[in-house]
């Protein structure tokens, strides 16, 4: 039995996509360059990873309730505190940013003063400061990672579709695009930045690339069957014949992160919302970043081994070898 959804949903689709293209390229521009100014102006929400804190490996007499404890370190005065389990289900480790008053070792100290009376029998196995040296140290080896990333894609899509330079220029911008909107995103609602940020960041690049590639193939299956046609036109074609795939796929990745969205609760937040704005953006800059750049730049289309298809119907056999 189908899923009534996916039973309902058409199978042909006409949209004209190339006729918005002017309007989404000059909403993604307003987009960047409002991101760039709210990383200017306010910048991001670093954590403890990347601005420095203070960590706590901790042992509970019990189960750890991870809710209990981060809404205690609220009570202490310790705002934006992660809480998270490592190893066994009564280890914990905690990582907190105290006022700069108090960033010094009584401090700390206070605060486990008041955890040890709070959960009387915890254990204290490591206390450690993050200084800005290693933070520093932390945010680059991020930013590398992402470069290498987006360096390793353009040339895995330049040997994909070796045909063209502007298949490849065309996925690495859309991508690129991708990556600081989501940034932008986390910088305007204040969602804190650790390094599960940039996990989340790869697998959105990741997801993007894949759609690119996807989106990419179908065009240059249709440039070789359409050879007469014009581009927009292939453009549009090419899309609306996998609009509902783009739809089962993106729809079926979203809701399958709801769920940790909306009850994993605040330390897997920010890695679920990035992921999540990561996929529809990524389906958006697949049709309305990549796509445009191929229109502007145009292809090749003189592949002598192309097959000959019109928009009636009729297909035609392989043009024969030239005879020298």
């Amino acid at each position: 039995m189908q899923w009534p959804l996916i039973k309902n949903l058409p199978t042909e689709f006409h949209f004209r996509f190339t006729k918005y293209a002017p309007i989404a390229a000059v909403f993604s521009g307003l987009c960047i360059i409002g991101t760039i100014a709210v990383l200017f102006l306010q910048g991001l929400n670093l954590g403890t990873d990347f601005a420095g804190g203070n960590v706590l490996e901790i042992e509970t007499p019990a189960v750890a309730d991870l809710g209990v404890l981060r809404a205690r370190m609220h009570d202490f005065g310790v705002e934006d505190a992660s809480v998270q389990n490592f190893g066994g289900p009564r280890d914990v480790i905690l990582k907190f940013k105290l006022a700069e008053a108090d960033q010094s070792e009584t401090g700390v100290e206070a605060v486990k003063s008041k955890l040890s009376a709070a959960f009387p029998g915890v254990v204290f196995k490591r206390t450690e400061v993050v200084g800005p040296k290693v933070s520093s140290e932390l945010l680059r080896s991020g930013v590398l990672a992402l470069g290498a990333a987006l360096l390793l894609m353009l040339i895995y899509i330049w040997i994909r579709f070796p045909s063209g330079l502007q298949f490849g220029s065309g996925a690495v911008i859309a991508v690129v695009h991708d990556v600081v909107l989501t940034i932008g995103i986390m910088a305007v609602l204040q969602i804190e930045f650790t390094m599960t940020s940039i996990a989340a960041l790869l697998t959105v690049i990741g997801y993007s690339m894949n759609e690119k590639v996807i989106t990419f193939d179908r065009l240059r299956e249709n440039l070789r069957k359409f050879k007469k046609t014009p581009l927009a036109d292939i453009i549009n074609l090419s899309e609306n014949e996998r609009l509902s795939r783009t739809i089962i796929t993106g729809s079926t990745a979203v809701l399958a992160l709801a769920g940790m969205l909306f009850l994993g609760g605040p330390a897997l937040f920010p890695l679920v919302f990035a992921m999540v704005f990561g996929i529809l953006i990524g389906t958006y800059s697949s049709i309305y970043v990549a796509l445009p750049i191929i229109l502007i730049w145009g292809v090749n289309r003189n592949d002598p081994d192309a097959e000959i298809v019109d928009l009636g119907g009729f297909k035609g056999g392989k043009k024969p070898p030239q005879m020298p």
